[in-house]
């Protein structure tokens, strides 16, 4: 068995019970074989970004421990969506509304880019609704040359704001 890695994974949605779909996602990892969850973020509204022509998104984010490869975590995270509704096929829109969205933004120092998998997350770095989540649970975890909190103080939030019913919902389930 391969040792355990830390990874940060975030949580989008903008369609049906997104904050229901977030806690069937905890109780999925929790329920994994090899995945052992860790800290959970803040539930966040977001306005839409991409196709700003939608409601507001919920994100989220948090930590795994596992002995999952990346291809097999990032595998889990897809199946996961799959059961809360997701569509991926071809006539999914791009940045367009979802149930839920699972999005692995680290595994460890892991830098890999291939057609299936690319960590860290390419476009993380620039994404306010992916920062502030993740420097909650990884403040000091770094990616290039800036930690998780120096990316998101430096990044414009507006128009984000903490969901409180949300949070409580995801940080108990």
């Amino acid at each position: 068995m391969r040792e355990s890695s830390v990874a940060g994974i975030a949580l989008g949605g903008n369609q049906g019970d997104v904050a229901s779909a977030f806690v069937a996602a905890v109780v999925a990892l929790r329920a994994a074989d090899r995945v052992i969850l860790g800290a959970r973020s803040s539930v966040y509204r977001t306005p839409a970004w991409g196709r700003t022509d939608q409601p507001d998104f919920l994100n989220a984010a948090l930590l795994v421990t596992t002995t999952l490869c990346a291809p097999d975590l990032l595998a889990l995270c897809l199946s996961i969506e799959q059961a809360q509704g997701r569509d991926r096929g071809a006539h999914a829109l791009r940045w367009g509304p979802r149930t839920l969205d699972l999005d692995l933004i680290f595994f460890d120092d892991l830098v890999c880019d291939t057609p299936r998998l690319t960590l860290p997350h390419p476009q993380a770095v620039n994404r306010a609704f992916v920062l502030m989540p993740l420097a909650e649970v990884a403040p000091e975890y770094r990616m290039g040359d800036a930690s998780l909190a120096h990316l998101r103080d430096a990044i414009s939030g507006d128009g984000i704001r903490k969901d409180l019913d949300a949070t409580a919902l995801f940080q108990n389930a």
